[in-house]
């Protein structure tokens, strides 16, 4: 009965408390995922923990805790998933780090702070994206080690890990970008390159989540259709708030895609079809998710209409 009780509370919490809440659950577990007898120099922890700490929406993270109570219908049942939402967040961190370094896109902020080779320089950049990678494994482990997730259940998490944010994943996706930035020239190549780029580490949180929360087939296929989905359309707005977006907000400078000769959504489809094409594959995401049975999809449907309407 108690537990009945705490999920109807969990239900009626307005999305941006419980985005907030779960969000402050992984800051307050990631200041604690290095542990604290490890011999690491001073600096480079520091630098991982700079870019870590600067804040962001924690999309990724919370779409993990948040597919785990979707398939259990239980808001405990995220608990076990807190390790793997912390590794993602760090793959994602490394991801930005190195994104933002003078061979990539020479970004000077990121969240509203300096980027981290602005501060730290750029090998101790360079080497803190490598920490905050190679030490998201570590940390997922522990979905088995401390919180007693079937090893079998995290080995799928982990290899689903190493391939989405790998070569055919977001490396491979972020690798197409730099060789073919000046040559693409359709839709659908653009396309291919943020379903590696964006969509695949979203994509990853969800089934993750879903697994750890005792999915079936169909439920992670749908989980996984649903990140796809709405991985693009996170893209397409991220193309188009970096042309009309408030720099305030999005802690950045606007209109670097410009800058830079990139091609986006926008560039190819313009402002009016890139909106229409954002709302139809969140219609077709959550149309998905809603078929999959899954106990309470209710946060993760919210979530998506959330991520349509966002300004940063």
């Amino acid at each position: 009965m108690t537990k009945g009780i705490e999920r109807l509370k969990e239900q009626h919490k307005p999305l941006q408390q419980y985005l907030a809440e779960q969000a402050g659950r992984i800051e307050d577990a990631l200041k604690t995922a290095i542990p604290a007898n490890w011999d690491v120099p001073d600096k480079l922890k520091d630098a991982m923990m700079y870019s870590i700490e600067a804040g962001g929406k924690r999309l990724r993270p919370v779409l993990v805790l948040a597919a785990a109570e979707a398939v259990k219908g239980d808001a405990q049942a995220s608990a076990c998933a807190l390790p793997v939402a912390c590794a993602v967040e760090m793959v994602h961190t490394y991801s930005l780090v190195h994104d933002d370094l003078p061979a990539m896109d020479n970004d000077d902020y990121r969240r509203g702070k300096l980027t981290n080779h602005k501060v730290f320089g750029e090998a101790m950049a360079i080497l803190a994206g490598d920490g905050l990678l190679t030490h998201a494994f570590y940390v997922a482990a522990q979905a088995t080690r401390q919180h007693g997730v079937p090893a079998e259940t995290t080995l799928a998490v982990i290899e689903d890990l190493a391939r989405l944010a790998g070569l055919p994943g977001m490396v491979g996706g972020q690798a197409a970008d730099v060789l073919g930035e000046q040559g693409v020239t359709s839709a659908e190549e653009l396309r291919s390159i943020h379903l590696r780029k964006t969509s695949a580490l979203i994509s990853f949180s969800l089934v993750a989540g879903g697994r750890i929360g005792g999915a079936d087939d169909r439920q992670l296929d749908a989980l996984s259709l649903f990140g796809r989905n709405i991985g693009l359309a996170f893209q397409i707005q991220d193309d188009i708030l970096d042309l009309i977006g408030d720099e305030q907000k999005l802690g950045k400078k606007v209109q670097s895609d410009l800058r830079q000769n990139k091609v986006t959504y926008p560039y190819l489809l313009g402002m009016d079809e890139s909106r229409k094409e954002m709302a139809r594959l969140t219609a077709e995401a959550k149309e998905a998710l809603a078929r999959a049975g899954l106990a309470d999809p209710g946060r993760l449907l919210e979530i998506a209409d959330y991520l349509m309407g966002r300004d940063r």
